[in-house]
C-alpha cells in the first residue's frame, strides 16, 4: 500500500458513534492521528465522514417527535458544525487544515459542474489541505439522497481518480453470509470482474448502514472495475489505518481492475441522470459486452423508448429489459430513429462515451 498516492478514506457514523448513539470523540483522536501518519509519509487523503446527525442529537434541542425529517435536517444542520470543528480541532495541532466540501447527489448530474467540483477537492489536497466530505443531508430529499455515505464515497474516488478507497465500517469486511453467524466467513481478496455480489449476500444477510452490505459491495465492486482498489475494513480496531498501511490487517480487498477514463467513471454513476433509452438487439449486446472495444452504432438499435437530445446521457438496455450500459448521445433521438437499424451510419455512442456493465444489470 506504500505506492498508494491519492486515497479516499470513508468513515461510517457507526465507527464515529458510542453505543448510545452521541459521538466517539476518542476514537476521531485516534483515528486523525493515523491520517497524520499517513499524510506525512507523502498520502494525499480525502476523508468522506458520516456522524453530523450524531453530533447534533448531542446537543440536546429541542424537536418535534411526530416530524422525523424535520428533526433529522435540525441534527445534520447543527451537528454538521459540530462534526467539523471536532476534525478541525484534532488536526490542527499537526498543522494540518481541513475544509468542510457539501454535496447531494444533483451535484453529480451536470458534467461541468462535477469538473469544477473535482477542481475544487484537487486544488485543496494539492495545496496540503484535507477536504471533509458529506451529503448536505439538509437540502437532500429521498429520491436525491445518496443510498449512504459509501456510495458518496465511491464517486469521490472516480471524481479524484484516487489509487484506493477505504470504507471504514463496523465490520472486518465482506463475509459470505452474516458476520454475527460463525459460519460466515470473510473474503479477503475479490476479482471484481468474476465476483457476482448475490452469490455471497442476500438482502436477509445485509442489515447495517443505510445501504447494507449489498449496496457496499455492488458500489466496491463498480469503483474496482474502475481501476480504484478498495478496502473494506473494521474502523472500530485500534490502529485500523496503521495497520492497514503496514497490510498488517485482515480485512476485504477488492483488487483493481485496469484504469478507465474520466469520463467513463462519471458516467458509471450516471444512472439516475439519464434522459433517454434504446433498445440494442442481440447482437449488438455481444459486441458491447465482448472483450474488443466497440462503439454502439444504430445498425444494432431496435427500438427508441425515450426522447433525447445531442449530449444528454442515454440508458443502452437489451431486449429483455436488462441495463447494458450508459453512454453519451452524439446525436439526438429523432436522427438515431431515422438511422436506426441502417449500415455505414455514425456512432451513436462512441466507445470512449460509454460506460459498460459485464453483467447487464441495473446500475445503482
Amino acid at each position: 500500500m506504500v505506492n498508494y498516492r491519492k486515497v479516499v478514506i470513508k468513515i461510517g457514523s457507526n465507527v464515529l458513534t458510542q453505543s448510545d448513539g452521541l459521538p466517539n470523540l476518542e476514537r476521531m483522536s485516534h483515528l486523525t492521528e493515523q491520517v497524520v501518519e499517513w499524510v506525512e509519509q507523502g498520502v494525499q487523503v480525502v476523508l468522506v465522514s458520516s456522524g453530523a446527525v450524531a453530533f447534533g442529537r448531542s446537543l440536546n434541542l429541542s424537536t418535534d417527535k411526530k416530524n422525523s425529517v424535520a428533526n433529522r435536517q435540525i441534527w445534520a444542520a447543527t451537528g454538521q458544525v459540530k462534526l467539523i470543528q471536532a476534525w478541525q480541532q484534532r488536526f490542527e495541532p499537526s498543522g494540518i487544515q481541513c475544509a468542510q466540501v457539501m454535496v447531494t447527489k444533483e451535484d453529480f448530474r451536470d458534467r461541468l459542474h462535477y469538473l469544477n467540483m473535482r477542481q475544487c477537492i484537487t486544488h485543496l489536497i494539492q495545496h496540503d489541505v484535507i477536504p471533509i466530505i458529506n451529503e448536505n443531508d439538509v437540502v437532500a430529499v429521498t429520491e436525491l439522497m445518496f443510498t449512504d455515505n459509501d456510495e458518496l464515497a465511491g464517486l469521490i474516488a472516480s471524481m479524484v481518480e484516487a489509487d484506493a478507497l477505504f470504507i471504514l465500517t463496523n465490520v472486518d469486511g465482506i463475509y459470505n453470509g452474516d458476520p454475527r453467524h460463525s459460519d460466515a466467513q470473510l473474503l479477503e481478496d475479490i476479482d471484481p470482474l468474476n465476483f457476482v455480489v448475490t452469490d455471497y449476500i442476500s438482502n436477509e444477510k445485509s442489515s447495517f448502514g443505510r445501504g447494507g452490505m449489498i449496496t457496499k459491495a455492488n458500489m466496491a465492486k463498480k469503483i474496482a472495475k474502475l481501476g480504484i482498489a478498495v478496502h473494506i475494513a473494521n474502523g472500530l480496531k485500534k490502529d485500523v489505518l496503521r495497520n492497514l498501511l503496514n497490510e498488517n490487517l485482515i480485512h476485504t480487498k477488492i483488487h483493481p481492475s485496469k484504469p478507465t477514463n474520466g469520463k467513463k467513471k462519471w458516467l458509471a454513476h450516471a444512472g439516475h441522470f439519464t434522459n433517454g433509452e434504446v433498445v440494442v438487439n442481440h447482437g449488438a449486446r455481444e459486441a458491447l459486452l465482448s472483450a474488443k472495444a466497440t462503439s454502439l452504432l444504430p445498425v444494432g438499435v431496435i427500438a427508441i423508448n425515450h426522447p433525447f437530445e445531442k449530449g444528454d446521457i442515454i440508458r443502452v438496455i437489451d431486449e429483455n429489459g436488462g441495463v447494458i450500459g450508459l453512454g453519451i448521445a452524439e446525436y439526438p433521438s429523432q436522427k438515431a430513429e431515422e438511422r436506426m437499424g441502417l449500415q455505414q451510419q455514425k456512432v451513436l455512442i462512441h466507445y470512449d462515451y460509454l460506460f459498460l456493465e459485464d453483467d447487464a444489470v441495473e446500475i445503482e
